[in-house]
């Protein structure tokens, strides 16, 4: 019969710092998403008003997993779920409704995935 021993010593602060680049990694990507719709010319626009200052990533959740890209404007959500509306193409050439939808399930769908493998490598060289 064999007799086998081992010890594990868990190196606390290293899990902690891991964990902390993954909230750091998820915010960062979220604004990454941002950064992605205003460079794809894709939002509605007309002042700037609802690409520029009226859309933000909310981290409040972000430590429990969770971040949002809110557009709090009163037309957002019209203009959103609206696709079939005719929007102007002089400031942002692809505008159209629904403008996540490539991110979602569209040409795009990895982005986020890709973007946050990036971001977490970067953080913590793993």
């Amino acid at each position: 019969m064999m007799k086998v021993s081992s010890v594990i010593k868990l190196n606390f602060a290293k899990i902690r710092e891991l964990t902390d680049a993954q909230v750091k990694a998820l915010e960062q990507t979220a604004e990454a998403l941002h950064t992605e719709a205003i460079q794809a010319e894709i939002m509605p626009r007309d002042t700037g008003n609802l690409q520029n200052e009226s859309t933000f990533v909310d981290t409040s959740k972000s430590k429990r997993g969770k971040v949002s890209l809110v557009s709090n404007t009163p037309y957002a959500r019209r203009l959103y779920f609206h696709p079939e509306y005719d929007f102007q193409k002089y400031e942002n050439a692809f505008a159209s409704g629904k403008w996540y939808e490539p991110w979602i399930d569209g040409v795009s769908a990895n982005f986020c995935r890709e973007a946050y493998k990036k971001i977490y490598k970067r953080l913590t060289g793993v």
